[in-house]
This record gives structure tokens, C-alpha cells and sequence, in this order.
């Protein structure tokens, strides 16, 4: 099994690393029931694991001063950074897993309709143990000082709501398979 927090401490200070080390270990934490109550085997749960622990890894590139962070891109851009710097570790799998976790995943129309800064492909969960990720980072956040509490259900919905009825549905259909975990 490779060690995700070494892999971390390669790309963060102290202050930053802290914060992604909490924020992966909750989100890899909450994945992991979901996988053990999926039954998934061994490997999977290994996986998902070390994805959750790295799937924000690119923040160590963006603008995010209230975890001290001040690279030159905006948060947005965390995924596909993310995804560059796994696939340089030989991690491409993994790196996947970065690219595809922002909200419920983005799609090419999210893209080009909220104008972001990324590039004009789809970047959605495709596999289960991406999905699972995905799900389990809605419920936490990255600020000091809320790092272990999880989001209620209503809260997360509420969230996504304001990015279009499609994420609510994508939403409610993996609380209706990862629920039970929660």
C-alpha cells in the first residue's frame, strides 16, 4: 500500500498538510464504510483509501490563503491540477479520482456554461470507487475548525441545488446506494 500522507508532505507546508491530511483521512474514512457496506473486496477498499487521502492534492497550486495556500490558480482548477500531479507520480488511477470529484462531477455543458477555467471535457465519476469518493467529500469541508464535522443531508442538497436540478438527482441516486453508510 502506498503511504498518501508522504506522497502529501511533498507538496505541502505544515499548516496546509495538516489540513489535507484531516480532510482526506474523514473523507477516506466515510468512502471506506461505504465500501464495506457494499461488500466491495479488499482492493477496491485499498484503493479508495489512498484515492480519498490524494484526491485534493492540486490545491497545493491554488489561491486558498484562509489554509494558507497561495498558488497561481483559482480553486476551481484543483481537480485537473490534482490529476497532473498523480499521473507525474506514476499514480494514474488515482489521478483520475481528482479530476472527476468536483461536487457530483462537471460536465462539458457545466463547463462552458459557468465559464471555468478548465478544460472543455467531461470530468464525471465513471467508476464505483470514483462515485464513492465523490459522494463522501460533499459531506465535509476543508475550513480550520470544521475539518471532522460532517454536513447534514439537507445541507448538501441545498448546495447543490444551486448548480441545477441534475446534480440533485445524481446526488439523491448515490444516497439512495451509499446512504446506509451514513
Amino acid at each position: 500500500m502506498m503511504d498518501a500522507e508522504t506522497v502529501l508532505s511533498g507538496y505541502f507546508a505544515v499548516e496546509a498538510l495538516e489540513v489535507v491530511v484531516t480532510h482526506g483521512r474523514v473523507v477516506a474514512d466515510l468512502s471506506l464504510a461505504i465500501g464495506r457496506c457494499l461488500a466491495l473486496p479488499d482492493a477496491d477498499l485499498c484503493f479508495i483509501e489512498e484515492a480519498a487521502m490524494l484526491h485534493d492534492i492540486g490545491i497545493c497550486r491554488v489561491e486558498a490563503a484562509e489554509i494558507g495556500l497561495h498558488g497561481m490558480h483559482p480553486y476551481i482548477m484543483h481537480g485537473i491540477l490534482g490529476r497532473e500531479i498523480l499521473e507525474a507520480e506514476g499514480l494514474p488511477r488515482h489521478a483520475l479520482v481528482c479530476e472527476r470529484h468536483i461536487g457530483v462531477g462537471l460536465t462539458v455543458s457545466d463547463i462552458v456554461s459557468q465559464r471555468l477555467p478548465l478544460p472543455q471535457r467531461d470530468m464525471i465519476p465513471h467508476t464505483l470507487p470514483e462515485e464513492i469518493i465523490c459522494f463522501a467529500d460533499l459531506f465535509f469541508s476543508k475550513k480550520p475548525g470544521r475539518l471532522e464535522r460532517r454536513k447534514p443531508v439537507g445541507k448538501v442538497r441545498a448546495k447543490l441545488a444551486g448548480f441545477g436540478s441534475d446534480k440533485i438527482q445524481i446526488f439523491d441516486s448515490w444516497l439512495g446506494r451509499f446512504g446506509a453508510a451514513l
